[in-house]
């Protein structure tokens, strides 16, 4: 365990989160999840060993939901807290329309993390869509990834198609194509993901191929015996026993409980059957169906209002009016009130769910003292092995859940027996203390080979600090730059690494990332913390070499790269590099300069043809064509936005024509001595130094000029 104190970052998207009053079953993103991550974060937050846990979501501003979500802080406890930050349209939005605008929650949460000057020491993602959130956060700032699944893509997809569902529908639904994709690479990038049961890493991971190159630990999920308990001498809430007994004509009977939402997973058609279809069932218990909150099933989304219409249907078939139980509103914090008037009339909780990832009522049920019936699939059958507190069936059998329920019922001494076995079972296996104490344990072995990694890595980097925390960014070209000069070159790594600052070093070059590394690595050059090749058109990050894919969606923009190609295969004086230089937004050409027409005439070539791109010609040897939006300048402004800090403390240096872009408007310019002629008409422009000397010495040149680094001495071996 590592001795110094955790800031932990959790992430969770979708859904409608806040610490008081979950409105649990408001609708099919607002279920399990929002408990377990809520209740995770405060019981993190009472461990001695954490500093700071900040829970982070999406800001909700829509008139049809409480103006909670719309609170950008929400103060859990000293140390825990929920950040609500703007990810797209300021509406409530289900998961599967929130992917176009996770990249805003990433840069959100950049600015966020330079404001506060810290950055995590783990990030702990829960579900697909905060899984890339926090994928892209840990590629950035080169920290751990934690990640917890929840619910999975492809079982969710193979589920759909055995019921009949079409391929293109369900896509057009649930956009799980995106999701499956992300899923697998969260699997290949996460330190470790967690899961609730062995079944679900066997089962459900082991559908994807990314399966064997992830790390797992089974942590089975809390419940706050604060909160579920068994009843007392203290009556029961009249509200709650009110809200019940006004469904049913016997209302002192045993009566079965079902809490979920109207989920078609969730099977309460068969629940109905089996009931419904059971006389001695019917005369002993009652049946209470708590399917989330409604006030009006019409204005229920149409998944959740057909399973609610089925089960009144059911009902009306059965004839059980006088027997069943569905309240409208039973907030989150009258569910353990529920549990425990269960409890007084010895009922009996069931979950005839078709598939049960884990099953987090089953454990409150049993801190509660309530037995239960549930399926045999998923979860239940570990915490049946760990509480003996419940029977398991077969969830597509209603005569053989209703003969489990009956045994139970009908019989006091088992009753108890399972009871107290589901007090000391819980309290033995599901508190959240045992669970944070593995949790603890296990990022512990994570953070420590991961610091391990880093130390490695630091030594052949230049990095001094995390990327959100920099104060000024020192980007160079490469060739003829800083490179050209090893006395020079050997100074001015000297002078960064010096700086009392927190500095970040770049580079912006030509050439593709493989060739930018080989060629440092040649010149003895410490990794930069951002590496800009391809002449703008990919931004990457030392150490984990991963490329920002925000940048990667903002150029995709009108980019038709087969058409250009064609277009510019016909154009005179040009001949198309090799395969090695081309990229998926570059397109490389050699340059025969007294034949090729003049940029001008090659841009109306591109509107005749309805075509966007940038045009960069250098050297009088080289044209790139790249995206209309990418070129090293527009990466640099890119790069301000991002990480906050303002263009005037961008100090960038160049020799050649495709460096322009990035030596005029506010950054600070410097020309190396050594430069192409194609710059000269930059001479005299405010803010553009034109240095004596060349390559990394003309760069140094340039930092005194500006007192970019005030406090490092910059004047040794000079002398061109």
């Amino acid at each position: 365990m590592t001795q110094q104190k955790l800031y932990i970052l959790m992430i969770s998207v979708h859904g409608l989160l806040r610490g008081q009053d979950m409105e649990l079953g408001r609708d099919s993103d607002t279920g399990g999840q929002i408990t377990y991550v809520v209740e995770l974060a405060k019981a993190l937050g009472r461990n001695p060993q954490v500093e700071q846990i900040d829970l982070l979501t999406r800001q909700v501003e829509d008139s049809q939901v409480s103006e909670d979500y719309a609170q950008p802080e929400e103060q859990l406890s000293d140390n825990v807290r929920i950040i609500r930050l703007p990810c797209g349209p300021q509406r409530y939005l289900r998961k599967e329309l929130l992917w176009p605008h996770l990249d805003h929650m990433v840069d959100r949460c950049l600015h966020m993390i330079r404001q506060q000057g810290r950055v995590p020491d783990v990030i702990h993602t829960h579900y697909a869509d905060a899984g890339y959130v926090g994928m892209q956060l840990s590629n950035l700032l080169g920290i751990p990834q934690i990640h917890t699944g929840h619910s999975l893509g492809r079982p969710k997809k193979e589920r759909l198609l055995e019921s009949g569902r079409k391929e293109s529908t369900i896509e057009k639904q649930l956009n799980l194509g995106r999701r499956i994709t992300v899923e697998e690479q969260v699997l290949e990038h996460a330190s470790l993901v967690i899961t609730s049961t062995r079944q679900e890493i066997s089962d459900q991971y082991g559908m994807y191929n990314a399966r064997d190159k992830c790390q797992f630990s089974v942590i089975p999920p809390g419940t706050d015996t604060a909160r579920f308990y068994p009843p007392g001498r203290q009556p029961i809430d009249p509200q709650i026993v009110t809200m019940i007994n006004q469904f049913l004509e016997e209302p002192g009977k045993p009566f079965i409980l079902a809490i979920c939402r109207p989920d078609l997973r969730k099977n309460l058609h068969g629940l109905i059957a089996a009931y419904g279809e059971n006389e001695e069932l019917q005369q002993m218990a009652n049946l209470v169906i708590v399917a989330g909150t409604r006030d009006n099933i019409r204005d229920m989304e149409e998944s959740q209002r057909r399973v609610l219409n089925d089960v009144l249907l059911d009902i009306d078939k059965y004839d059980l009016w006088g027997k069943v139980a569905i309240p409208k509103n039973c907030v989150t914090e009258q569910v353990p009130e529920l549990y425990r008037l269960a409890v007084k009339r010895r009922g009996v909780f069931v979950n005839p769910a078709l598939t049960e990832p884990f099953g987090l009522t089953l454990i409150e049920a049993a801190a509660s003292g309530l037995p239960f019936v549930a399926t045999e699939d998923g979860g239940p059958v570990d915490i049946v092995a760990n509480c003996h507190s419940g029977l398991l069936v077969n969830p597509l059998n209603p005569e053989e859940i209703a003969q489990a329920l009956l045994k139970i019922l009908g019989d006091r001494r088992q009753w108890l027996r399972l009871s107290h076995n589901g007090i000391m079972g819980v309290k033995r296996h599901y508190s959240w203390d045992a669970h944070v104490g593995k949790y603890l344990k296990a990022i512990g072995g994570i953070l420590h080979k991961d610091r391990k990694r880093m130390r490695r890595v630091m030594t052949h980097s230049m990095r001094k600090a995390p990327m959100p925390l920099v104060q000024k960014a020192l980007i160079s070209d490469i060739d003829n730059t800083l490179l050209g000069d090893e006395t020079g070159l050997r100074r001015l790594v000297e002078v960064i690494k010096a700086s009392s600052e927190p500095i970040a070093f770049g580079v912006a070059t030509g050439r593709t990332l493989e060739s930018t590394i080989r060629i440092l690595k040649k010149w003895r050059v410490p990794m930069p913390n951002v590496l800009i090749t391809s002449v703008g058109s990919e931004i990457h990050y030392w150490p984990t070499e991963k490329i920002d894919t925000a940048w990667r969606h903002h150029i995709s923009h009108n980019w038709r790269r087969d058409a250009l190609a064609e277009v510019f295969s016909s154009v005179p004086g040009l001949r198309i590099q090799p395969d090695e230089n081309q990229r998926e937004f570059k397109l490389s050409y050699y340059v025969a300069p007294d034949k090729m027409p003049p940029l001008r005439e090659l841009y109306r070539l591109l509107r005749e043809n309805r075509l966007h791109a940038n045009l960069v010609y250098s050297h009088q040897a080289y044209l790139d064509v790249l995206p209309e939006r990418a070129s090293k300048g527009r990466a640099i402004r890119y790069l301000s936005y991002k990480w906050g800090v303002p263009l005037q403390n961008f100090l960038v240096a160049g020799d050649s024509g495709n460096d322009e872009e990035m030596l005029v408007g506010d950054t600070l310019g410097i020309v190396v001595g050594n430069h192409s002629p194609e710059l000269e008409p930059l001479r005299g422009q405010e803010q553009i130094y034109f240095a004596e000397h060349v390559c990394a010495r003309g760069i140094l040149e340039g930092i005194e000029h500006y007192g970019f680094l005030q406090q490092t001495p910059i004047r040794q071996e000079m002398r061109p």
